[in-house]
């Protein structure tokens, strides 16, 4: 089998009318040998920020010689990206191998296992296989009921900025959310907060006493910006450094202060990451698609913000990297998603858009979107693809001018494609 093959399988696998809860990743793993318990982890869950967070904290413990698992999701153009050892996406060869045992195994179950159950699956499979030191575990949806909660206690349980998403399984305020996501706390890890909203912290806080965990909350007081543009941004985090991250807008600058406080946390636990490492990793992350700049004259920035928090974050991080200037907007939404909340974070900075379909079944279609835009006072004009609405944006633009590619990851993940970039 294949790895296109066992993703094509694995994707068959809705979760369309299944229960929340653990019993079935953990049957499953139980079938697979039990992968999940001879691993190390630093878990990370929250609303936004959560790849950024978890692709600095990776490349770090790589830059520290340990072998280091990255799982994440989703993916920008190949499945392949969600398992990755030191930085590079696990083989088609292995997926295919691993995910046909995983799916052999789940067959025999009552209560078959979720795609994303099956995922998990293989990604412990993987990373034992490669022998991993430390797996750096993105939470896929939530935390207290999400598959990946069936690790035992993580090395640390991280816990990025916490916004208004998924209201219908998690809870609609944030204290409920926080609540959720603080599910993935356990007696005998250390937990690392991103300093947010006074509701988020005393949910979480509540959370670390009643387990007797231990509690880091990041401190933006302590953050010195040294730098800021185009090139990345320069810091100094409670008198050390500086650091240097490649990563664009002032909320990756928070995103690294969780990341360096998580890694301060091993340390103290007893993991041995020497203080050239840690500025090395941030030095050397790659996370794409997060304020991406991808070409010059004319600038091209990519963005998969996908809720009101995440563009606002890039019309922030616009603002000041372009300062009075107008920009070429190429977007899609989903229809499901509250896009008149993300749509008003950009329209102050639009010279004009050009709208495409994601490709989703939720999608709002491109034409909808534009009428909506122009209804707000913007020029806006459909486009049959992305490929055409690759081509009208290039063309539109000067060498002076800022195009701007945001909406969903798996968009942006085709943009990037048809760009030449994966």
């Amino acid at each position: 089998m294949t790895g296109q093959e066992a993703v094509d399988l694995i994707h068959q696998e809705a979760w369309t009318g299944r229960k929340p809860g653990l019993s079935r990743t953990l049957e499953l793993l139980d079938r697979v040998g039990n992968p999940h318990e001879k691993l190390k982890y630093v878990h990370i869950t929250g609303t936004n920020g959560k790849g950024s967070t978890a692709a600095m904290i990776a490349s770090i413990l790589t830059a520290s010689g340990l072998k280091t698992g990255l799982s994440t999701s989703p993916h920008l153009w190949r499945f392949h990206e969600r398992f990755q050892v030191d930085g590079e996406p696990i083989p088609d060869e292995a997926l295919g191998r691993i995910a046909e045992q995983v799916i052999a195994a789940g067959k025999g179950m009552e209560d078959p296992a979720t795609e994303f159950e099956l995922m998990t699956a293989v990604g412990m499979l993987y990373f034992l296989e490669a022998k991993c030191d430390i797996v750096v575990l993105e939470v896929g949806l939530g935390g207290r009921l999400d598959s990946t909660n069936v690790i035992p206690a993580p090395e640390a349980a991280v816990i990025t900025n916490i916004g208004l998403e998924h209201t219908a399984e998690l809870g609609n305020t944030r204290a409920l959310i926080a609540q959720e996501k603080s599910g993935i706390i356990k007696p005998g890890c250390d937990t690392v907060l991103y300093h947010q909203s006074r509701e988020v912290e005393e949910v979480v806080k509540k959370g670390c006493q009643e387990q007797n965990v231990p509690l880091t909350v990041t401190q933006p007081g302590e953050l010195e910006v040294l730098s800021s543009g185009l090139e990345g941004q320069t810091f100094r985090y409670r008198g050390k450094g500086p650091f240097h991250i490649p990563l664009l807008g002032e909320h990756q600058l928070h995103n690294a202060m969780t990341a360096l406080e998580t890694v301060w946390t091993l340390v103290r636990r007893g993991w041995k990451i020497p203080e050239e490492a840690v500025a090395q990793g941030l030095f050397q992350t790659v996370w794409p698609a997060r304020l991406e700049l991808v070409r010059r004259s004319p600038d091209v920035i990519l963005d998969g913000g996908h809720n009101p928090q995440c563009m606002q974050a890039l019309g922030r991080a616009l603002k000041k990297l372009y300062p009075e200037k107008k920009m070429i907007f190429l977007t899609g939404v989903l229809a499901d998603k509250d896009y008149p909340a993300m749509v008003g974070e950009i329209l102050p900075l639009a010279k004009e858009f050009y709208t495409i379909t994601p490709d989703s079944e939720r999608a709002m279609s491109a034409a909808d979107l534009a009428a909506y835009l122009e209804s707000r006072g913007a020029k806006a004009s459909p486009c049959a693809d992305t490929w055409e609405g690759v081509e009208r944006v290039l063309a539109a633009a000067g060498p002076e001018d800022v195009v701007c590619a945001c909406g969903s990851l798996y968009m942006i993940g085709e943009v990037r494609y048809l760009l030449g970039l994966c």
